[in-house]
């Protein structure tokens, strides 16, 4: 067998080219590694990956069109045997749980990718998972049991608005509610958490994972 058929063939998925750059420098030094295909959104990534099959792909989760998670939980329902890490900038172990629940294998952050990033593509190419050094491993507590769990799917996506430094009026109108409804929310959710000023509250809820930024360049 040629050394060309044993490398990991790799899809790599970010709407960031010089993320997708930087990255097809990093597998190009790699002697068992090629990259077969980029993709620039979820709905690329899908395609990409009915195209060529990779042994591992690269999957950012904040994307424009379909995100991430979106796109793993459609690619392992076609290919159940689909293995993928998740590359982020955002270290919240609930992010985590919830990239691992769509079918992630491995989660890193882009900040230590030339460090971590070939050691994870040959561990979850064997079959095995990676996480990012600090993250706690998904399983280890119940969601219903975690913060997250303790927060309606509207008060989550209150608490989104909040944390990007949306007035009640503003996410009022963007979730088509009523500025006292939206108030309730949001004291409801403080409540909840056992937070009561809105810093602390923004600062907790990036350090839990309990709701993502958009990186640099999106809107």
């Amino acid at each position: 067998m040629s050394d060309a058929a044993q490398r990991i063939r790799i899809l790599c998925v970010d709407d960031h080219p010089i993320v997708r750059q930087g990255i097809a420098g990093l597998i190009a030094v790699q002697p068992d590694m090629t990259l077969v295909a980029e993709a620039s959104n979820g709905r690329e990534a899908i395609q990409q990956f009915r195209a060529h099959r990779p042994d591992v792909t690269l999957m950012d989760l904040q994307m424009p069109e379909m995100g991430g998670l979106d796109a793993i939980g459609a690619i392992r329902g076609e290919f159940p045997d689909a293995r993928i890490i998740v590359l982020t900038t955002y270290a919240g172990d609930a992010a985590a749980l919830r990239a691992m629940q769509a079918g992630a294998r491995g989660y890193l952050l882009k900040n230590a990718l030339e460090v971590d990033l070939p050691y994870a593509i040959k561990e979850v190419a064997a079959g095995r998972e990676v996480l990012a050094p600090g993250l706690t491993r998904p399983g280890t507590e119940r969601p219903e049991d975690s913060d997250f769990g303790k927060l309606t799917q509207r008060e989550r996506e209150v608490l989104q608005y909040i944390v990007q430094g949306k007035s009640n009026k503003q996410i009022a109108a963007m979730l088509g509610l009523s500025v006292n409804t939206v108030s309730v929310h949001r004291a409801n959710l403080m409540s909840a958490l056992g937070i009561h000023r809105t810093a602390d509250l923004v600062v907790y809820a990036l350090r839990k994972g309990l709701v993502t930024m958009p990186e640099p360049g999106e809107g």
